[in-house]
């Protein structure tokens, strides 16, 4: 991993208000953590707006989060344009998962996942500051409420351990973005133009 490969955010980053932030007002837990990528944001964008199992995948470790199936090397035209709504699975053939509650094209996405009374109890953002025309900053945070139970442990414990979790799956996640973003695609994939202006 180079330095510019690091994944942990900045002291201002983890201050920095990002869309989403306000849907969980007083989170138990909120964990923030960022990457530079070496391309612009259009470029960076297709890669986040299809995630999902069942979709392009995670882009973690796919024997957890992916049914072992090996998350998307290319551009996929198809996923490109979800409604918000839209389930992004958590896991191969689940129709739970993450909501899709807001996006703005290129700049932000805020996934959601909702109790069965309908409010969130996790909040999952991804935002792209592009700091120049060939380097983008990705700033991800996830938040979750109070009734947030990793695995039904207790609250403290819980937390203590989705802590550990999420920054080993997030860390891989983030590597495997900037790479495939920085690498382009794969010879004989089928990216339109398009599919990033």
């Amino acid at each position: 991993m180079t330095l510019q490969h690091r994944t942990r955010a900045t002291p201002r980053e983890h201050l920095l208000a990002l869309p989403g932030d306000e849907m969980i007002r007083h989170a138990a837990g909120s964990l923030t953590h960022a990457i530079t990528v070496h391309c612009n944001r259009r470029d960076l964008w297709p890669w986040l707006i299809q995630m999902g199992a069942d979709r392009a995948g995670w882009y973690s470790y796919d024997v957890l989060d992916n049914g072992g199936r090996h998350s998307a090397d290319r551009i996929l035209q198809g996923l490109q344009s979800p409604s918000l709504g839209a389930v992004f699975p958590a896991l191969p053939g689940r129709r739970d998962g993450f909501i899709l509650l807001e996006n703005e094209p290129e700049h932000w996405l805020v996934l959601g996942w909702p109790s069965p009374d309908g409010d969130l109890v996790v909040t999952w953002a991804f935002m792209l500051h592009e700091m120049d025309e060939h380097t983008t900053r990705l700033i991800v945070r996830a938040r979750a409420s109070d009734e947030y139970r990793f695995h039904g442990l207790p609250r403290a414990m819980g937390l203590l351990l989705a802590r550990v979790v999420h920054f080993v799956m997030e860390r891989k996640q983030l590597l495997e973005i900037a790479r495939r973003a920085e690498g382009g695609q794969k010879e004989g994939s089928h990216h339109e133009s398009d599919a990033t202006k």
